[in-house]
Formats: C-alpha cells, structure tokens, sequence
C-alpha cells in the first residue's frame, strides 16, 4: 500500500476531499462562466441589439461548455501535456450525456488515470490520450442518465412549486433555482427547458440575484471590487467550494432569496422570460428579461427589480451575514476566492 500512496504522490493524485470538491468545482465554475454563461449574455445582446455576430459568438461559446469544463478541472488538478489535452474530448462528451455534472465527475475519473500513465510507456502518444478518452467517455455513459434523471426530476419539482399559491410559489422557487444557480448545474438550462416564465419566473431570479449580489456583498472584505463584479455580474458558483468548505456561508443569500421571492410575486407581480429567469443579474441578462417581459410595466416594475434584484439581497445577505460572523458561524477568510 505504501508503494501505491508513494506512486500516487509521484504522478500527482491527490484524492483527497479538497482536491475534488473544492479546487475540482471551484476550477468548474470558471469553465462554466467561460463557456456557458459569457455565451448566454451574448445571445442576449444579439437578440436584444439584433446584430447576427453576438448570435455567431454565442453559438460558439455555448458549444464549448464541456471542453472548457474538461480544461479548467485538468489545469487545477495539476494535468499537463496530452492529460490535459485529451480531456476535452472527455468534457464534450461528458456534457453531451449527463451536463456540466456529467463532465465534472467523468473528467475527474480520466484525468487521475491519466495521470497515472502518463510518460509511464515507450508509447506515451498512443497510451495517455487512449486512457483518458476511454475512461472518461465510459464513465460520460455510466452517470450520465442517472444525472439527467436527477436534473429531470428537479425540473419536474419546480413546475409543481408553479402551481402553488403565490407567496409560497414565490419562497419556494426563489430559494431552488438561486442554490441551483450556485451549484454547478445550469440553473439557465433548467428554466429553459422547463419553460420557466412569468411570475414564476420573476420568483427564480429574485433568488439567482439573491445569490449573486447577496454573496458580491458578503464576501466583499476578503474579495473587494474584483470580487464584487465576479460574483455580482458574474457567477455565485465562484463560491462553490467554500460552500463544500463551509455550507454556512450559503445561509444568509439564502434566507434573502426566501424573502426577496415573495415580495416579487406578491407585491410588484415582477415577471420574466426562460432565457432571463435562471440567469439573475449575471451580465444583467436577468433585469433585461424582466423588462423584455414587462414592456409597459411602469414604475412599479424598475421600483420592483431594483429592490428585489439589487438593493435587498445586498442589504439581507449583508445583515444576516453579520449576525453569522458574529457568532462565528462565518469565519475570516471563508468566503476568499480566485478572480
């Protein structure tokens, strides 16, 4: 067994919890804004301004959410030479079968094995990339529709919440869709396949922005303005694995998120469209939807997205964050990231 760990050390696979769950998703998370989310805020200025070459860069973006997965995981996790180049085609395929969590988990499993035999034969060119193709695309088929089934499920949970009175509908969306926008998952695809629009769609990105100001002003002090604009116009997934490292520091966006969702449906009737819903104030394309939805809405309605998606989830998340540190439930440091 000691020349096993001693093998490992040499090739560097660390399989530890850190390694996996906190520098494996945090490193995601990176790959998803690259791809996936900088491609959603670019249809949303072709389709807003109607020139055809955000649309065409979009396009491209979007398509390269599982290899820009694959390369983000493969760089944290120490990967160089074919490792990391042959995980692209594992991220693709990954993407392809199970999503972004089908490349996440089937990246890990290739590039580890990879790892391992890397420069390890006379015929390293043939060896390494067949190792991780081969391991990471059987491992794509093996989760892939266990987590398609997962992520059906969810969709199926959210259309019933729809169906609930207002003021509950309004909790319950909002809080589901804004942690399902932190997690690594596409909460943007969820509320296009779903369809989810409306009120109800006002509901979930007073959550998704709940998550992504709320965590732009809690983590302020360790991450300042580079920190604020990552999370705030960018993702709330940047801080994923400080959420694995201290899932405390996800209760005060969410405790705003059950507030800020009622207070849409029920008082300003704030409305959006799929595309917008899941997206919260990521490149602003959350309020651009609700404008899109809600052309006549008047005052009522900026009033509305002005609180609901900036000012209250800057001011809860930042009161209830304090009554954490205070207890310290929410230490020095535990919300720093990579911007």
């Amino acid at each position: 067994m000691s020349k096993f760990k001693s093998f490992l050390q040499r090739k560097g696979v660390d399989m530890t919890w850190k390694a996996y769950f906190v520098d494996a998703l945090g490193a995601m998370a990176l790959g998803l804004f690259a791809s996936l989310l900088i491609g959603t805020i670019f249809q949303t200025l072709g389709d807003k301004t109607g020139w055809e070459a955000f649309v065409t860069i979009a396009k491209y973006a979007k398509a390269a959410t599982g290899a820009a997965i694959a390369v983000a995981i493969a760089y944290k996790l120490g990967c160089e030479g074919l490792v990391l180049f042959s995980a692209i085609a594992v991220g693709i395929a990954g993407n392809e079968l199970g999503g972004p969590m089908g490349a996440y988990v089937a990246v890990i499993v290739a590039v580890e094995l990879g790892k391992m035999v890397y420069k390890e034969t006379q015929v390293d060119i043939l060896v390494t990339p067949a190792v991780v193709i081969i391991s990471g695309v059987l491992m794509a088929y093996a989760v892939g529709a266990p987590i398609q089934k997962v992520m059906t499920a969810l969709g199926t949970f959210i259309e019933n919440a729809t169906l609930m009175q207002p003021f509950l509908m309004g909790i319950v969306v909002s809080v589901v869709i804004g942690m399902v926008l932190t997690l690594p998952i596409s909460s943007a695809a969820i509320c296009l396949a779903i369809g989810l629009g409306g009120i109800a769609g006002g509901a979930a990105t007073a959550g998704c922005c709940a998550q992504m100001i709320g965590f732009a002003v809690l983590s302020f002090k360790e991450n300042r303005w580079g920190g604020l604009v990552a999370q705030g116009l960018g993702t709330s997934m940047l801080q994923m694995g400080n959420i694995v490292k201290n899932p405390k520091i996800w209760i005060p966006p969410t405790l705003a998120a059950a507030i800020t969702g009622p207070i849409s449906t029920c008082i300003f009737h704030l409305e959006n469209i799929p595309i917008g819903s899941g997206m919260g104030t990521c490149g602003l394309v959350g309020p651009i939807g609700i404008y899109t939805a809600m052309p006549d809405g008047g005052m009522n309605m900026w009033i509305g997205m002005l609180l609901v998606c900036f000012v209250l989830p800057a001011v809860l998340t930042w009161l209830f964050g304090l009554i954490l540190r205070k207890i310290g439930w929410i230490r020095e440091g535990d919300l720093k990231i990579d911007c």
